[in-house]
């Protein structure tokens, strides 16, 4: 239909069908901002998992460059130059991420409010200006650009198999930086990624970069590994060294123990050939163990309280060759237990005001079959309890339970009581005497924290005390200045020192507890 012929009542109908359609939008984008949400914590938990395996083989590399040097020297250099261009690069994504959610870590301290976080103005002004692409988004491109050449040059150019995947991972489109919209029309790369979109969907995106900065790390990890990994398969009694892993640290007289003993160091997948062990020197027999991918699983009574000994040898044959790794391995075993055990989960006091999570059992009694009282103590679920305790100096907790053959067992035990730490003062999410200009003091938000202290509180701030030299006090209610407050900013000169003091604060959870005095916050302005 021609625009030109457009009657009235057509215009109103396709203006009627365009609400329709934001209408539609609008339902179905909390649920994208949540999947958004749900891949942005799992790709951060890969992040942890890929990290940690990778600090093990740059400390392979290391360790074999100082033992066997030779060729692991070069390894070890190419390895560290590898890690000093990722960690510069994964913090810088960091940055910009703590910079993009600092406002919300304040109510949201997990990030996981996310159909919240449909705004994304926060990196819009990092990436991008009146101009296009601001000089910190080009910093960025040139940051993404430059780590995918060090890496090629460091590493694709010894692996030229890497190469593909590495540009794949950083690609950053033409020689321009722009790629094509769906339009077919080229625009930079970072405005079709990045510019408009939700503050989730920037998050996950930048958490994805950052997991392809620690699969590349990986990758170059287990190329200049690869030689050491795939080592032939004749077992040799130098390298090798056994180790005894049990389901729990110790065992009850009369139980099963089913510990197993492996090989250490570089491991083996090659079960023995033969098992020649004694436990506290009775030769083990066929009924004891039974054989596993690089030791055996034994299946032996636990017998009387005190420390067995496993010794002898287990033998393995490759190509005719006999090798023989020594076991010398102890277990401990304890008699039942005739008391209760009480533990802090956090400490051995607990503290006023806030619900102490407690752990209260008693080794080989189900948790049901064990009562506990104390002034404030309320269970939770099983051996899981939780505590606010009330006024005084300590709290006496009484412990009994019903052991299985049908003994009561009971004791008490006491513990101290102290009152919540004074909160830290925060401007803009920072505490004690620091420099900030008026703007973002202007929009700055006042917030409080616990530092250092054990339990997870979000505390609220109800009022503070804004006062700029040469201008009267002024009194603030929330967590935001006021317009009274932001009149004597705008006095302010730079090098002034302004001071946000009296922050009242409350713990939603508990609004009558009454916190210390909270510290006063000294701004710069600059």
């Amino acid at each position: 239909m021609a625009g030109a012929n457009e009657t009235p009542r057509n215009k109103l109908i396709a203006l009627m069908y365009l609400v329709f359609i934001t209408m539609l939008a609008l339902n179905v984008s909390k649920e994208v901002l949540d999947g958004f949400g749900q891949m942005f914590k799992k790709i951060q938990s890969a992040n942890e998992r890929v990290n940690t395996g990778n600090e093990i083989y740059y400390n392979k590399i290391s360790t074999n460059s100082e033992e066997k040097e030779g060729k692991w020297i070069g390894h070890d250099r190419t390895a560290k130059e590898i890690r000093k261009e990722s960690t510069a690069f994964y913090n810088r994504i960091q940055e910009i991420k703590n910079t993009i959610t600092a406002d919300r870590l304040v109510d949201d301290p997990n990030l996981e409010k996310y159909s919240e976080m449909d705004k994304g103005e926060k990196l819009d002004l990092i990436f991008f200006d009146a101009s296009g692409v601001s000089p910190e988004g080009k910093e960025f491109i040139d940051l993404m650009n430059n780590y995918k050449m060090r890496v090629i040059q460091v590493f694709a150019s010894q692996y030229p198999q890497y190469t593909e995947l590495v540009e794949e991972r950083f690609y950053s489109g033409d020689f321009n930086n722009n790629i094509k919209n769906k339009d077919g029309v080229d625009v930079p790369w970072l405005v079709a990624n990045y510019e408009g979109f939700p503050l989730i969907s920037s998050l996950a995106k930048l958490t994805m970069m950052q997991n392809d900065i620690r699969l590349t790390e990986s990758d170059v990890l287990n190329a200049l590994l690869g030689k050491e990994l795939e080592a032939g398969s004749r077992v040799n009694k130098d390298n090798y060294i056994s180790f005894l892993k049990t389901e729990k640290g110790a065992y009850y007289q009369g139980e099963t123990f089913d510990g197993s003993v492996i090989l250490g160091r570089k491991g083996g997948a090659q079960n023995p050939n033969e098992v020649s062990l004694t436990l506290d020197g009775n030769k083990l027999t066929d009924d004891q163990y039974e054989l596993i991918p690089g030791g055996i699983k034994l299946n032996v009574k636990a017998g009387r309280p005190g420390d067995h000994v496993i010794e002898g040898d287990l033998i393995f044959l490759n190509n005719g060759i006999e090798s023989r790794i020594e076991v010398n391995q102890s277990f401990p075993v304890i008699a039942k237990p005739n008391s209760p055990l009480i533990r802090a989960d956090k400490m051995n006091v607990v503290y006023r005001g806030v619900e102490n999570p407690m752990t209260i059992s008693i080794p080989g009694i189900q948790p049901n079959k064990v009562k506990a009282s104390a002034p404030g103590l309320r269970r939770v679920k099983g051996s899981k309890y939780v505590i606010d305790p009330g006024k005084g100096r300590t709290v006496k907790f009484v412990v009994s339970g019903t052991l299985p053959d049908g003994k009561k067992i009971s004791t008490s035990e006491v513990f101290r009581i102290k009152d919540v730490p004074a909160p830290a003062g925060l401007v803009a999410g920072e505490s004690g005497n620091f420099k900030i200009s008026k703007n973002d003091l202007t929009n700055a938000t006042i917030g409080a924290d616990l530092v250092d202290f054990d339990f997870p509180i979000n505390l609220k701030v109800k009022n503070f005390k804004f006062k700029v030299p040469g201008s009267a006090t002024v009194n603030v209610q929330g967590n935001k200045l006021n317009s009274k407050a932001k009149s004597a900013l705008r006095r302010a000169k730079k090098g002034m020192q302004v001071t946000v003091y009296g922050i009242e604060v409350e713990n939603p959870k508990n609004p009558k507890y009454k916190f210390k005095e909270t510290s006063t916050v000294i701004c710069t302005i600059i």
